[in-house]
């Protein structure tokens, strides 16, 4: 009987079988919530997808978030978070196990957002995020003031009235929402916007952020926790004052800001002075200093009036140069005086020495003088020029014509024999040139890349005109040029064929090497070949 029965039974594969279960479980369990502590989370998947599981005290169930729907939730999982999930059970026929696939994710309750509150300020505690040398000293006087908040509530009312009544400045208003799943995103956004607006920029750059919201739950101000707001609101280089909810109301914005607000009023109030305050330290600051001036003007003329009494009059002062400047004066032309009558008595002196007649006795004494003196001259230079002629006639005897035509003979007969031979000795030289400028050239173009390269090689350079010499100098997709003989080509390097290796051959090349006997010269390389010696 159990045989007949057992043979009767029908018989499914294991895919059936999977597939079936995972019908029945998907339509039993069409949507569920569940209620557990989230395990082995470790961040999104490379592809996007979250996976972990959920789990009491008794019992553990597999769960997904898949990518487009991780995008879209409030709050992402974290590891021993309690939490609620809504979604539908499927099966994996893969591993034989079922999962939820969660839809929605949210605390279980506001415990557990306190919990996961206080986790994420230790966390930005320990980075640093909330030290104070990190805050920035407010403007005292701002020309633009920047608030991130709804444009359509009554925060943003409240903070233009107030700075509007107190100093009137340039508002930017950069709208956001500030409640919902988005809105720490958009906060975060519009602080790193107004961050990098330019300073001439058709839109004026803020010197303070206003970050402001009115009160609510923790729920509804749980956006401004955000921890990307948090970083980009301790990352603002301007100043940020920080005004979400009321004076109990705490988000972790305000422990990053640089400056909180109890409320969204005192946040404008600190954004800018009192200007009629300013106007009145200004009038009194200077009435103080036009006081100041005054008597600081009546100390000097009064010092400058003693100081006067107790100088010496101009009189007084110059009654003694003046007296000195008379005496010096009299001494002077009583001297002059005195020199004067020296001088001339000097001069008569002189004058009766000099007198006309007594100086042409003196010339007629040293001309008689002078007469016995020419004579001789005149005498010993005339035995003086012939004794020079007695000497210079032997000189002029050896001195002949015929003895002075011999030496020019010879020579002239030598200049015509070297003018005769002359032709020859420069024709027999511009031949030995000739020779020595043909071996040269052969030489040069047996040695030269211009022969080289009618044997079929190339030259390689690259754009700038350099010599390439290795592979490693041309790598893939490199443009170069190639000279021939006869012109020059531009090309584009392939790279080394598959398996080549720097030397042009192949492993298998490398490894036996092929011996290739030598070819037979033939007479033209013969003949190319002596012309190098």
């Amino acid at each position: 009987m159990p045989d007949s029965a057992q043979s009767n039974a029908l018989e499914v594969t294991v895919t059936e079988l999977s597939g079936k279960l995972k019908r029945t479980v998907e339509d039993t369990f069409g949507h569920v919530r569940v209620r557990g502590e989230i395990s082995g989370f470790r961040g999104p998947h490379s592809s996007g997808h979250c996976y972990f599981s959920l789990k009491d005290e008794r019992a553990r169930l597999e769960a997904v978030i898949w990518r487009g729907q991780a995008a879209k939730l409030a709050h992402m999982p974290e590891e021993g978070l309690e939490v609620i999930a809504s979604g539908k059970l499927t099966t994996y026929p893969g591993s034989s196990k079922y999962q939820i696939v969660i839809d929605n994710l949210e605390p279980a309750g506001a415990g557990a957002l306190m919990a996961l509150l206080e986790q994420r300020r230790k966390k930005l505690l320990a980075e640093g995020l909330f030290d104070e040398a990190r805050k920035q000293l407010l403007p005292f006087m701002p020309k633009v003031v920047g608030v991130v908040t709804s444009p359509t509530g009554a925060v943003i009312r409240d903070i233009l009235h107030r700075i509007a009544d107190r100093f009137p400045v340039h508002v930017v208003v950069w709208p956001v929402r500030v409640q919902g799943e988005t809105s720490g995103r958009e906060v975060a956004n519009g602080i790193y916007q107004l961050n990098q607006l330019p300073e001439e920029g058709p839109i004026p750059k803020p010197d303070v952020i206003i970050v402001a919201r009115g009160g609510g739950s923790l729920e509804d101000l749980w956006g401004f926790n955000d921890e990307a707001l948090v970083r980009a609101a301790a990352d603002s280089f301007i100043p940020l004052i920080s005004a979400v909810g009321h004076e109990t109301d705490w988000t972790l914005v305000d422990l990053a800001a640089d400056w909180r607000a109890p409320t969204p009023t005192a946040a404008a109030e600190k954004a800018v002075p009192v200007k009629a305050d300013l106007e009145a330290t200004l009038a009194d600051l200077s009435a103080r200093m036009r006081g100041a001036m005054r008597r600081l003007g009546e100390r000097k003329r009064t010092a400058l009036a003693a100081s006067a009494r107790g100088l010496k009059t101009p009189d007084t002062l110059l009654a003694m140069p003046r007296r000195q400047f008379d005496e010096a004066v009299g001494r002077f032309d009583r001297s002059y005086g005195l020199r004067l009558e020296r001088a001339r008595s000097r001069l008569a002196q002189v004058e009766n020495r000099h007198a006309p007649a007594l100086l042409s006795r003196r010339l007629d004494r040293a001309r008689s003088g002078l007469q016995p003196w020419s004579e001789r001259h005149a005498n010993s230079l005339a035995a003086t020029m012939r004794r020079a002629a007695e000497r210079l006639v032997p000189q002029a005897n050896r001195l002949r014509v015929d003895l002075i035509s011999r030496p020019l003979l010879r020579q002239r007969e030598r200049f015509n024999r070297a003018f005769t031979l002359l032709p020859q000795r420069l024709h027999d030289g511009l031949e030995r040139s000739k020779m020595r400028f043909n071996r040269s050239d052969r030489l040069l173009n047996s040695l030269g890349h211009k022969g080289v390269l009618e044997r079929g090689y190339a030259i390689l350079m690259d754009e700038t005109g350099t010599v390439l010499r290795h592979t490693k100098d041309l790598p893939s997709g490199t443009a170069f040029r190639a000279q021939l003989a006869d012109d020059t080509v531009t090309a584009i390097s392939r790279g080394l064929a598959e398996g080549a290796t720097s030397s042009g051959r192949g492993p298998s090349e490398q490894s036996a090497p092929k011996t290739v006997k030598p070819a037979k010269k033939t007479n033209r390389e013969k003949i190319d070949q002596g012309t190098l010696f």
